[in-house]
């Protein structure tokens, strides 16, 4: 497979919102340290994201102590405690109920006067407790935050690569080429063949191995450009006639960790079955 490492790392304080690039990152049971622990989500209770809103993509969380830092074009920065798991409300994510702790009010104004709608922000108190990954893909006891199913989304740089000269070719050649961060991935990695990571079922990423779940399928959050919020027809113009696997457009794999440590930037990636 030549030589494959760990090009980037990518934490999203809340789901949704724009992420971040840290160099290292501690890997837990149920994905990155501090990433999707945090969601908005609509009066109705429903989880909102770039699904509904694609200006999410604009606003931004900070991991500080004791919490995260909101930022947003036309707003102050705020601070946000973790709250107080004094009570918890249920929430909808897809198909999942799941409890979760409110932030106070002053989060809920601040992400409300964002959005231009009435949401509130929710903190996932115990990750270790509250949402079962998929139990068609799961092993029991495995679990997940606020990510869209599983604790880590893998890409491959090569696959973008090999993607984007698809567009090029036959795609709508004006939207190309598109950046990794369309794909909202956890990691991405380098030097590994287009697309091998099809049939990867276990990897290593240094020391911490993962279980490769199943494929991602994709939907139109990747067609929100993450700096303008605005939507085109790429990726899903080019993957719904190159990449449908199973029913679903699919781009990346997702992850389950086997074990818990720190990754980092540089790490080698291999292949263990």
């Amino acid at each position: 497979m030549g030589n494959a490492v760990l090009q980037s790392i990518h934490v999203h304080p809340v789901k949704a919102f724009r992420g971040l690039a840290p160099r290292q990152a501690v890997v837990e049971p149920w994905g990155l340290a501090g990433d999707r622990r945090w969601v908005l989500i609509d009066d109705g209770g429903k989880v909102v994201t770039q699904r509904q809103q694609p200006r999410l993509a604009l606003a931004a969380a900070e991991l500080v102590p004791g919490g995260i830092r909101l930022s947003a074009p036309g707003l102050d920065p705020l601070t946000v405690a973790v709250p107080e798991p004094v009570g918890t409300l249920t929430l909808q994510i897809f198909r999942d109920k799941v409890e979760g702790v409110l932030a106070d009010a002053a989060a809920h104004a601040w992400c409300s006067e964002f959005v231009g709608a009435d949401v509130r922000l929710v903190h996932m108190d115990d990750p270790a407790v509250r949402r079962p990954v998929d139990p068609d893909y799961a092993l029991p006891g495995e679990t997940v935050t606020f990510a869209d199913g599983y604790p880590l989304l893998l890409t491959s740089a090569a696959s973008l690569d090999a993607l984007n000269s698809l567009i090029a070719q036959n795609g709508l050649a004006d939207e190309g080429p598109l950046p990794m961060n369309r794909f909202r991935p956890n990691v991405v990695v380098a030097g590994a063949a287009p697309w091998a990571e099809d049939a990867w079922r276990r990897i290593a990423i240094g020391e911490v191995t993962f279980r490769v779940a199943k494929m991602c399928g994709r939907c139109v959050v990747t067609t929100t450009d993450q700096c303008t919020a605005e939507r085109g027809r790429e990726p899903l113009h080019t993957l719904v006639r190159h990449r449908r696997i199973g029913g679903k457009l699919v781009f990346g794999q997702n992850l389950v960790p086997q074990s818990v440590g720190t990754i980092r930037v540089g790490d080698p990636v291999r292949i263990l079955e």
